[in-house]
């Protein structure tokens, strides 16, 4: 028997920042394009939506409670982004540098990476890899103002509603989170190889690979293979 501590050493953790965007657009048969660097990217805030109680009574007392489905959807709030996420928003390129809007919108994956930190290691601490699928951006409001003696960049953000992707053994799910601290280190190194494509300049290998998003099926086999 042990009794609890809390804030010990080391243990007072906590999450920040976002980075490392990747876009992959969707293609045919539910399978993700060749993915690009997602510049400028300010935040993403999730936002789970769902999962509410109905409550059922029956025998003059509360029977029990039917859940709703869970959804997920999130915003993304960015100072640029990649040329390739206009079809995303609703726009087509009917000329070079011409586009036009009111499109329809294509789905789109998306991944990015949180810092997290702890008393004694900062933000060196560890990270968090957050992908999401079955995006489908709404459109946004772009507010242009003139330039005066305090200049801000135009930011642009979208809501984002997701479909969920089939996950064997489990519910379909629209969203995956794995930790650096927690996983095996080769592995995730692997899993990032595949997210982010492999310069084949690289020692290891002549053969360049292009970034893509696997399926969870493919990340669940992957990380939970035999080490090595």
């Amino acid at each position: 028997m042990s009794k609890l501590v809390w804030d010990k050493i080391g243990e007072r953790f906590y999450e920040t920042g976002v980075k490392k965007g990747v876009l992959y657009p969707q293609g045919e048969g539910g399978t993700y394009l060749k993915g690009v660097a997602w510049n400028g990217l300010i935040s993403v805030t999730e936002s789970p939506s769902g999962a509410e109680p109905t409550p059922i009574y029956a025998d003059n007392i509360k029977y029990l409670n039917l859940m709703s489905a869970e959804e997920f959807g999130a915003t993304i709030e960015a100072y640029t982004y990649p040329d390739e996420f206009a079809q995303c928003d609703g726009s087509a390129e009917v000329a070079t540098g011409v586009m036009i809007g009111q499109q329809s919108r294509k789905p789109f994956g998306l991944s990015y990476v949180t810092t997290l930190g702890n008393d004694v290691k900062g933000d060196d601490y560890g990270y968090k890899l957050h992908i999401i699928y079955g995006a489908l951006a709404a459109p946004s409001e772009k507010d242009y103002s003139t330039i005066n003696d305090s200049p801000e960049a135009i930011t642009f953000s979208w809501e984002v509603t997701t479909t969920p992707v089939s996950v064997t053994g489990y519910k379909p799910t629209a969203s995956i989170t794995i930790d650096s601290t927690k996983v095996d280190a080769a592995k995730l190194a692997a899993l990032e190889e595949i997210l982010y494509g492999k310069d084949p300049s690289t020692p290891e290998s002549t053969d360049g690979v292009d970034p893509r998003l696997p399926l969870p099926d493919e990340i669940i086999t992957l990380m939970s293979s035999a080490a090595g």
